[in-house]
């Protein structure tokens, strides 16, 4: 069957020939976004705006040392955090976290093998150049190895599922980072608690296929990234229209949602990320892995904020 987008060579990744994608995308809703600036404005100190799933009910209160956004932190934070969570994600009982970190801890094994080569080379461009980065979605933290070898390097990692945090630091400890490198926060990806222009990387893999405000997250990673920073992405992304692939994906793509999250399997996120408005553009490459069948269609690269 075919299945395949477009199979690039990991050496290729972020060149001066890649590919940009120019076609516009607006599926996602903006009410997120409105909603969250009507419900903070009549505060006088509010909670910032944008991995995998979302939920920030008690990054306020267990991390007050975290630098907050003046322009959109409410006086009453933890309110502010389970307003954005009920608006953006449904509850999960914590046998589902429970079981769905430990899914994503045991059973990612081959395509981390298979990505690797993609991850190695699109994390060089944080060599040099990051010390502060965000991860949104860490989940159970399958990118800390790649954290090690860049020097003197802190990692925020935002994931609304809670039970993720203990995976994520046994990941961040056998990586090597020290206990004071990596900070686990509770949150969204929507509605990040952090201040404007705070840190020098965002990395974002699978992330975008199950967050509820794909627009709303991009803007917040524009928001929280300084000037001349980077947003690393590595998404599964829907097939090419009338394929076979993308067939099965419609057909999936509810029963996908249901079971894993949130996740979607026909979102066109490299649509999305040529849209955002990033400064810098993007460079957007389309790879093909065979270890995820019908997630099968990638994409990868930079956005230059």
């Amino acid at each position: 069957m075919a299945i395949l987008h477009l199979s690039v060579s990991p050496s290729s990744l972020i060149s001066s020939s890649q590919r940009r994608t120019t076609t516009r995308a607006s599926r996602d809703s903006v009410k997120t976004q409105k909603t969250l600036i009507a419900t903070d404005s009549v505060s006088s100190f509010r909670l910032c705006p944008c991995g995998r799933r979302h939920f920030i009910e008690g990054a306020m209160t267990s991390m007050p040392f975290l630098p907050l956004s003046p322009s959109y932190a409410s006086a009453s934070s933890a309110s502010t955090s389970t307003d954005a969570l009920r608006m953006l994600r449904s509850s999960k009982p914590d046998w589902y976290e429970e079981l769905f970190a430990w899914l994503m801890d045991t059973n990612m094994e081959s395509y981390e093998k298979e990505i690797a080569v993609y991850k190695m080379k699109l994390f060089e461009n944080l060599m040099g150049k990051a010390e502060k980065v965000l991860e949104i979605g860490v989940g159970t933290g399958p990118n800390f190895k790649y954290y090690s070898a860049i020097p003197n390097v802190s990692v925020l990692g935002v994931d609304p599922n809670a039970k993720m945090e203990s995976y994520a630091r046994k990941s961040a400890a056998e990586a090597g980072l020290k206990r004071g490198d990596f900070t686990f926060i509770h949150a969204v990806a929507e509605a990040i608690p952090l201040e404007d222009a705070s840190v020098d990387a965002v990395v974002g893999t699978l992330v975008l296929c199950s967050v509820a405000d794909v627009t709303q997250t991009l803007n917040e990673i524009k928001r929280v990234l300084r000037p001349g920073g980077v947003y690393l992405f590595i998404e599964h992304v829907a097939g090419e229209d009338g394929s076979f692939l993308r067939l099965v994906q419609n057909v999936l793509d509810p029963l996908q949602q249901a079971v894993a999250d949130g996740c979607h399997l026909t979102r066109h996120t490299g649509d999305y990320i040529s849209e955002a408005g990033f400064n810098g553009g993007a460079d957007i490459n389309k790879v093909s892995l065979s270890s995820l069948a019908y997630l099968s269609s990638h994409v990868c690269g930079v956005a230059y904020n």
